[in-house]
């Protein structure tokens, strides 16, 4: 037994050095995985009890809840998330260290030089901090948070991750964006407080505007008062009178106050409810004809798109033996029509 120690021993110290990097990679493992084990637990936790709080099942149902409550579910995913990347960059970085020192580097110099080491790869670096530093902030700030709807000005869509240094968002195609943070110079957020349905109905010159506007409020305040949309909507309908005026059309906008996650379906049911009202009062929308687009779109003529119109350039006419022009020579052919010069002959 004792003999079996002493092998143990002697093997230890031959490998001693690489036995040692090899503990520290393993604990480096061991240490991360219980540390992201550890905020895992935390969030789940803080997650499930605003849910059992407002008596959801997942988070799909606590989306009806106040916004408080779902901003704390967002916002405590993008902590997590964070400090999930800020634990792995901790980990790696201290497990590297350790195992330069067991290479028999200098480790104190290299942790005295890294001030010199940074000042010369500040320069080349500061995308890299200044992506970091604004990442950090916005989540601090809670500018935006997972499962928010936002607009950062190169993309738009869906944040599926907040990462130090990176955030991804998913569009409404499917595309997966990585967005730099330091290149997010803006954040729309559209998963905060509420949002509006604005509603610009056009309607022939015509129309009693008086009785349309309040068909339009009655099928409105119908609508978000049954028991389907009622939870969606958080203000009464409301007219806010002609919007424009042409000798087409008026333009009627009528508005809505919502929950940020119901905008599109209270918009898209509250159409069909207005097209049903206008048909049962006789009222048909103006023709597209009328509708002007601005724009690209709405150019009559585009540089390019049509091209120019030519005539055939006469040539000189050959006289026959007789002194009149020769058919076939340059000459006009019976049917009136000019003839064109070959190419390559010169006459």
């Amino acid at each position: 037994m004792s003999e079996f120690f002493t092998n143990l021993g002697n093997f230890y110290t031959s490998y001693q050095h690489l036995l040692n990097i090899v503990f520290i990679v393993l604990g480096a493992l061991v240490i991360r995985l219980i540390l992201l084990h550890s905020v895992d637990r935390v969030v789940k936790r803080i997650v499930t009890g605003v849910k059992r709080k407002h008596d959801a099942e997942d988070t799909q149902a606590i989306m009806t809840s106040p916004v408080a409550a779902v901003r704390v579910v967002q916002r405590t995913r993008t902590m997590g998330s964070v400090l999930s990347n800020l634990i792995t960059w901790v980990v790696v970085v201290f497990a590297f260290i350790m195992i330069l020192g067991e290479l028999q580097f200098q480790v104190t110099a290299i942790v005295a030089s890294a001030g010199v080491l940074g000042a010369a790869l500040g320069f080349g670096a500061q995308n890299v901090i200044k992506d970091m530093l604004n990442g950090l902030f916005m989540v601090v700030e809670d500018q935006l948070g997972v499962g928010d709807v936002v607009d950062l000005g190169p993309a738009t869509g869906v944040v599926e991750a907040v990462g130090i240094r990176v955030t991804t968002l998913r569009d409404v195609n499917g595309t997966l964006w990585f967005v730099r943070n330091g290149e997010i110079l803006r954040v729309g957020n559209m998963s905060q407080g509420w949002a509006r349905v604005i509603i610009d109905l056009a309607v022939p010159y015509d129309t009693d505007v008086d009785a349309v506007q309040a068909k339009m409020l009655d099928t409105a305040s119908t609508m978000t008062s049954s028991p389907k949309w009622r939870s969606r909507v958080i203000e009464k309908p409301e007219i806010w009178g002609l919007e424009s005026i042409s000798a087409e059309a008026l333009v009627i906008r009528l508005v809505v106050k919502t929950r940020t996650n119901a905008k599109d379906d209270v918009a898209r049911e509250l159409r069909i409810q207005l097209k049903r009202a206008l048909d049962e009062m006789g009222v048909h929308l103006p023709s597209l004809n009328s509708i002007v687009l601005s724009g690209f779109e709405g150019a009559t003529s585009v540089t390019g798109s049509r091209p120019p119109r030519t005539r055939p350039v006469p040539v000189a006419e050959t006289p026959g033996p007789d002194g009149a022009p020769e058919n076939g020579s340059g000459g006009t052919p019976p049917d009136g029509t000019s003839p064109r010069t070959p190419r390559g002959r010169n006459r």
